[in-house]
């Protein structure tokens, strides 16, 4: 069993004895860290094809997410960690690549949890990840999963505490339903077990109808990260961008067929559904 799994099957076996929306919660404080290594040409290969970036160049800026998964899914299934596991929907993203990677340079990640907050459908954790090649730090990403259930009253000091903290959560692009439609994609109802088995994310919610359903959807939803990576691959050269921003806004029930929709630059993208409906909305900051 690999280690992710073993976290999965920790995972949906704590998720039942941990209540979401405690007002008392806390955040383990520890770090988790792996030792420097140099990314697998094959799993890279694969996840290129699936996302649709080049079989060359520097990593594709969200694939550090990739194999700090594990590490992340190992936190959230401790029993320290206050929120179950199983149903966490990813709800965005803040990526800042500091300078472009080599695959053959090894790779030192670190996650910790950074934030918990009140959300008008559940509880949201912050999870933070970083990438150093030889001690540099070269990359890192903030990420909101949202634990869905009832909200509890939240005592007024922690409301305004979960107000402050929401702020650093990235900005939505502006009229994300105005930008023009550069491209279509349909995408197949096996696209969760797909990218699942690339990035090793095998959340229920993206396998099955009958494993969604469980947590409240009518069938399996596309990966946020399968999502934000395929735009990205869209708009092409990664050169000089210093912060990708994405809000996943709603679920892509698969199969499905979506619109990438970008401005002129590709500094403001979104993914639009049936009727326009915005699946997610990003933005991309560049120097010069």
């Amino acid at each position: 069993m690999t280690p992710l799994s073993a976290s999965l099957v920790r995972g949906a076996l704590t998720s039942p004895f941990k209540r979401a929306g405690r007002p008392d919660a806390t955040l383990p404080p520890g770090r988790l860290t792996s030792p420097a290594a140099a990314v697998a040409p094959g799993p890279l290969a694969a996840y290129g094809r699936i996302c649709g970036f080049p079989e060359s160049g520097p990593l594709p800026l969200t694939y550090p997410h990739v194999p700090a998964f594990p590490l992340t899914m190992r936190l959230m299934a401790g029993r320290a960690f206050p929120l179950p596991v199983l149903g966490l929907v990813h709800t965005w993203i803040e990526i800042t690549p500091h300078r472009a990677v080599d695959p053959a340079e090894p790779l030192e990640l670190t996650v910790y949890a950074d934030g918990l907050t009140p959300h008008r459908r559940g509880t949201e954790v912050t999870m933070a990840t970083e990438a150093r090649v030889g001690g540099e730090l070269v990359w890192e990403s903030r990420s909101g999963y949202l634990s869905r259930h009832r909200q509890e009253t939240v005592p007024p000091a922690t409301a305004d505490r979960a107000t402050a903290s929401r702020t650093s959560a990235p900005a939505a692009a502006p009229a994300a339903e105005g930008l023009p439609a550069v491209a279509e994609w349909r995408l197949p109802g096996d696209l969760g077990r797909r990218y699942g088995a690339v990035s090793g994310d095998r959340n229920p919610i993206h396998l099955h109808p009958l494993t969604a359903r469980l947590f409240g959807f009518p069938r399996a939803i596309a990966h946020g990260m399968w999502t934000v990576a395929r735009c990205l691959a869209e708009a092409g050269d990664p050169a000089g961008i210093r912060t990708v921003r994405a809000e996943f806004r709603a679920p892509v029930l698969l199969p499905a067929t979506v619109t990438y929709a970008a401005d002129a630059t590709g500094n403001a993208f979104a993914l639009r559904g049936a009727e326009g409906r915005v699946h997610l909305v990003g933005s991309v900051d560049r120097s010069g």
